[in-house]
């Protein structure tokens, strides 16, 4: 959907989905040539439709851009929105954890994908659009709450862990990236 503004600029919300992969990798995307911000890296992800959840966005720009399915109400779990002002706009971004789907994520926009770990700092794509980095620290924030899970310390109560479903049960046989 998109508004305007105090200052006039357009103020577009948008649907991210972060793929996060069971060895904690996630996936980026880069924007095609001819789109603004071109050659910027981001999570897959485009504008709300009117009257679409972020859920249900999420869903329908990962099957336009990267031929997956993902199941709305099962496969995606919403994480608090984010806001940035560009320049020339200004993007409430509605992040969801997508850790089942079917399908191998293939780049259908003239974008190229790539699985990475880590931080902002240590990431081995970019430039990154600015919107994205909040986002990189809410999954810090999720890998350090996994990590003390499984060593027994209990995570915070406000913390969203990932479950981790069997292959066979999610029907992604071997979609999933094993390697970089």
């Amino acid at each position: 959907m998109t508004r305007v503004d105090d200052a006039g600029r357009p103020r577009i919300d948008v649907a991210v989905g972060i793929l996060l992969a069971e060895d904690g990798r996630f996936l980026l995307a880069s924007r095609p040539a001819g789109k603004p911000l071109a050659g910027f890296w981001e999570f897959p992800g485009g504008k709300l439709e009117p009257g679409e959840t972020p859920a249900d966005a999420v869903a329908r720009e990962l099957a336009e851009e990267l031929g997956i399915a993902v199941e709305p109400a099962a496969g995606c779990r919403p994480l608090p929105p984010v806001e940035h002002d560009y320049p020339e706009m200004a993007v409430r971004l509605h992040p969801c954890l997508v850790t089942v789907w079917r399908g191998t994520p293939t780049p259908r926009e003239g974008q190229e994908l790539r699985w990475q770990a880590g931080t902002a700092v240590d990431i081995g794509v970019g430039p990154l659009l600015p919107a994205t980095l909040p986002i990189l620290g809410m999954l810090a924030d999720l890998a350090g709450s996994r990590r003390a899970h499984a060593a027994g310390t209990p995570a915070p109560a406000n913390a969203v862990t990932r479950r981790t479903p069997s292959r066979h049960a999610a029907g992604r046989g071997g979609d999933h990236p094993t390697s970089g």
